[in-house]
């Protein structure tokens, strides 16, 4: 299985694929509770399912400039522990644009309010997820 995380300040939105085709589907919105503990919570849901993890893929909001502020350091603290406390290979992907993507592709479902928020960051997992499977199988790998 393929792991995607939408990191932000309050939640993470986490989706899956199993890689047999470019395709992720959003799977959970994790509410904050610090590093340690949110990486403790993403393991034990990851084992709970029973599957091997081949890569976890964490969305690194950048900058225009392609600078690195904040939020992305955030990211990589729960990549770079979720790496050190599992072995899981961590892969860091460009997300810019990944949210006004995912809430396209809510409204066009249906979902919109209160619903769309809740499901807004686990669905920007899967497109972070669906960008970087899309790369990989254009280089060929």
């Amino acid at each position: 299985m393929f792991l995607a995380l939408d990191v932000g300040t309050k939640t993470i939105g986490v989706a899956t694929s199993s890689g047999v085709m470019a395709v992720a589907t959003a799977w959970f919105t994790l509410e904050r509770a610090g590093v340690r503990r949110d990486v403790e919570r993403l393991i034990s849901a990851v084992r709970g399912e029973g599957q091997a993890v081949e890569a976890v893929i964490v969305g690194l909001p950048l900058e225009m400039d392609e600078a690195e502020r904040r939020i992305c350091r955030l990211a990589r603290q729960i990549g770079d522990t979720l790496a050190e406390q599992t072995g899981w290979t961590v892969v860091y992907q460009d997300e810019r644009w990944t949210t006004i993507e995912a809430r396209r592709r809510l409204e066009g479902k249906g979902i919109f309010g209160r619903r769309q928020k809740e499901t807004l960051d686990a669905e920007a997992a899967a497109v972070i997820l669906e960008d970087w499977l899309a790369q990989r199988a254009d280089a060929g790998c």
